[in-house]
């Protein structure tokens, strides 16, 4: 049967660089701490005033062009995941096509906020899968929320950052090797509770807007530290069963990166070792839809990651939204 498989992958974050001590200067208190202790983010990685979603997605494609042996027009489709887009319209996919020269290739973004990544990896096994005009997918994961954020809130301006992951997926009818399974899900009962609320049809910027800073991110209300463990371990269990394994079974856990004590509880609740769950906010602080495809380049850039090795990608994000996907690497 014809598969989907990752092939190569590729990653970027821009060159500015923030330690902790600049949120200890900018706010006038110490948040060092409490980063460093809590949440291990202890630096990330900001656009400079010029560079946008599309710099970051075309920086991290072009390694993942350049791995896979391939050339922009042996593309067939474009996938971008973001919810900080390069406009309102068109597409940043469509930039993104044109700036590579990938003359051949469809294009269209996919906005499931953090979970975009996985979805779009989702979506795009699956039109390799069905249908055999479909060779090579690139399906990025890009984030630049800096550009989004109240240099006065502690809640967001510490802990988001910018950046963009890449891979790139290609056909195979080698058995048992590349997409095995998947569940979408949404609880669409949070999504008044954190995300930016204008500059869309129901709040169109204004100068009111402006003031109250609505287009800019916002913790509207608190989630439950709950909600991320159990349902990403929920999804974890229900891929298990879908291709007949058990968590311990699983050679890598790629999470979404917002909070290592969510990780390392679903670790725990699956009862598998928290190693095989990497973990990249450290430097790269939190970026969204970029932080999965980011820690599985990091991965496979190290070698950690062998041929035949079980992985499982689970994302969530503002909607709320959750997607998960299991590949035979």
């Amino acid at each position: 049967m014809r598969n989907a498989y990752i092939l190569s992958s590729g990653a970027y974050a821009p060159e500015r660089l923030l330690t902790n001590r600049y949120f200890n200067e900018l706010l006038g208190e110490d948040v060092e701490t409490w980063l460093r202790e809590n949440v291990q983010i202890y630096e990330r990685r900001w656009c400079g005033p010029e560079e946008s979603t599309a710099d970051l997605s075309e920086a991290a494609a072009r390694p993942a062009l350049q791995r896979a042996g391939l050339q922009p027009d042996d593309l067939d489709l474009i996938i971008l995941s973001t919810d900080t887009p390069e406009f309102v319209s068109p597409s940043t996919a469509s930039v993104l096509q044109d700036r590579l020269g990938a003359t051949r290739a469809g294009t269209f973004d996919v906005n499931t906020a953090c979970a975009g990544f996985v979805t779009a990896l989702d979506i795009g096994a699956k039109y390799i899968r069905a249908d055999e005009n479909y060779r090579y997918v690139l399906v990025l994961g890009a984030y630049a929320m800096s550009k989004y954020l109240n240099m006065a809130d502690k809640k967001t301006v510490t802990l988001f950052a910018d950046g963009a992951g890449a891979v790139i997926l290609g056909a195979t009818e080698e058995p048992g090797k590349g997409y095995l399974g998947s569940q979408l899900l949404s609880k669409g009962e949070y999504n008044e509770w954190m995300g930016i609320y204008a500059g869309g049809t129901r709040h169109p910027l204004d100068a009111q807007v402006l003031e109250n800073r609505d287009h800019q991110l916002k913790f509207v209300k608190k989630f439950p530290k709950t909600l991320n463990p159990e349902i990403w371990s929920q999804m974890a269990h229900t891929l298990c069963a879908r291709i007949g394994c058990v968590p311990t079974d699983v050679d890598h856990y790629f999470i979404t990166q917002i909070n290592i004590n969510s990780i390392w509880e679903t670790m725990d609740l699956l009862d598998v070792p928290r190693e095989k769950a990497p973990t990249v906010m450290h430097h790269y602080g939190y970026t969204g839809s970029a932080c999965i495809p980011m820690a599985l380049n990091e991965s496979m850039e190290k070698g950690r990651i062998q041929p035949g090795d079980l992985a499982f990608f689970i994302g969530s994000g503002g909607g709320l939204a959750f997607a998960s996907a299991a590949f035979r690497m």
